[in-house]
């Protein structure tokens, strides 16, 4: 299965990174290609509500910035999985900038199953991207949900965490 994370952390060794990362190496070793796209590190702006993409640019965003980079890894990604640090109860702003952009597409052609991964210093502030998640992203894009995750304080790069997700990534089944 073709799978594509969002990693929205600025944070290139952070707690979120290490999640991806224990994700990545499980679901490797069960014969996934898993593409990272560290949106931090990449120039997205978000959405202009021009409607280009929907009338003259036939499902082409009129921006010309890396999310062009984005867009043909997320056509052929099978799954999806949003990652990113709480910052003030959701998403960080650079992620929540592609996840806007996806509306270009309208839906992913073969994009059919979604997951999570959040990390914070504190537990009880994951409301807002959980909520985002579960009632605008999944249901828009219709995805089967494939898992919450979620980490804080000590949890953050713990040993027993960290297995939790490569074990995640381990099950997935194409």
């Amino acid at each position: 299965m073709k799978i594509l994370v969002l990693n929205g952390s600025p944070h290139r060794q952070g707690n979120t990174a290490a999640m991806v990362g224990a994700f990545v190496d499980g679901a490797a070793e069960s014969g996934h290609e898993v593409t990272v796209v560290n949106v931090c590190q990449k120039k997205i702006a978000g959405c202009l509500a021009c409607e280009y993409c929907h009338t003259k640019g036939e499902g082409k965003c009129i921006q010309q910035d890396d999310m062009q980079e984005v867009y043909p890894v997320l056509e052929e990604a099978e799954m999806i999985v949003l990652a990113s640090p709480v910052y003030y109860h959701s998403f960080t702003g650079q992620l929540q900038c592609a996840i806007n952009r996806i509306y270009a597409l309208d839906k992913p052609k073969n994009l059919k199953k979604a997951a999570l991964i959040l990390s914070s210093g504190s537990d009880h502030v994951y409301c807002g991207a959980i909520y985002e998640y579960q009632n605008s992203f999944l249901n828009y894009l219709k995805l089967e949900d494939m898992g919450i995750f979620s980490a804080y304080g000590k949890q953050n790069q713990s040993e027993e965490k960290l297995n939790e997700l490569r074990e995640f990534g381990r099950s997935l089944k194409g």
